[in-house]
């Protein structure tokens, strides 16, 4: 199997944007940055692969599986860390993971277990009382535990400070090592990609622009490089470079 999820012509509809026929792929053992400026897209694909939203075409497949077909079986083999989400904030952590586990068949409770040990994680805190960093961590440790084989991360690293970032993107190279395990990963923090990922997407008002192992991204992007500039350019700057001369087209 040389793709671990599948995303073909993906395509919503809303009044004044559309998600117009998404596609892309992520292997096993790969990490891939989905980036793009705020409004691009980035998270109605997230919701969209999880099938949380309805669609107006394209097909999403994982494991070779349907996701719409085989949703259950499908959701049982992907983890989700979405920046910002807040379970109950004054239940304790032992509270939300028994009501957790029940959905998973697969769940592994010496795994958890050791993740909540490698993190640094105490039970019996309330969700509230945990930061940002740890809240990631937390969210890590669920999907962790019921060997998801894709995780899907939707501003994860935003609003932590360096030192927890710095940690969160070791971990992320730790998951992936043994090939078994990928991670999608939307950010607008592109140096977070330049330390961790191997592929990236990239989404411009709702199109995908380009998506291609890192290295031929940014070579792909080559155009934008003044005659001065030897290196490839950075994430960041592609990004900043093309979305100015949108502008630029835009108001001329």
């Amino acid at each position: 199997m040389n793709e671990l999820l599948s995303v073909r012509g993906l395509t919503k509809r809303y009044p004044g944007f559309t998600l117009d026929s998404v596609s892309f792929s992520v292997a096993p053992g790969r990490i891939m940055g989905l980036i793009g400026k705020n409004g691009a897209g980035k998270s109605t694909t997230l919701k969209a692969i999880l099938n949380l939203i309805p669609t107006d075409g394209g097909s999403v497949t994982l494991l070779d599986q349907d996701v719409r077909e085989r949703e259950l079986t499908c959701k049982a083999q992907v983890g989700v860390v979405f920046g910002g989400l807040d379970y109950y904030p004054l239940k304790r952590l032992s509270a939300i993971t028994r009501a957790t586990r029940r959905f998973y068949s697969q769940w592994d409770q010496d795994r958890y277990e050791t993740c909540l040990h490698r993190f640094g994680l105490e039970e019996e805190k309330p969700f509230k009382a945990l930061s940002n960093g740890m809240k990631v961590k937390y969210l890590l440790a669920l999907a962790l535990s019921h060997h998801a084989r894709l995780l899907l991360l939707d501003e994860p690293t935003s609003g932590l400070d360096p030192v927890s970032r710095d940690e969160i993107l070791h971990l992320f190279t730790r998951i992936v090592s043994d090939g078994s395990c990928s991670i999608l990963f939307s950010t607008h923090i592109t140096s977070d990609l330049d330390r961790c990922a191997h592929d990236i997407t990239y989404l411009h008002n709702g199109q995908v622009l380009a998506s291609a192992p890192k290295d031929a991204f940014q070579r792909a992007f080559d155009q934008l490089r003044t005659p001065e500039e030897q290196e490839p350019l950075t994430l960041e700057e592609i990004m900043l470079r093309t979305e100015r001369r949108d502008w630029d087209e835009t108001a001329l």
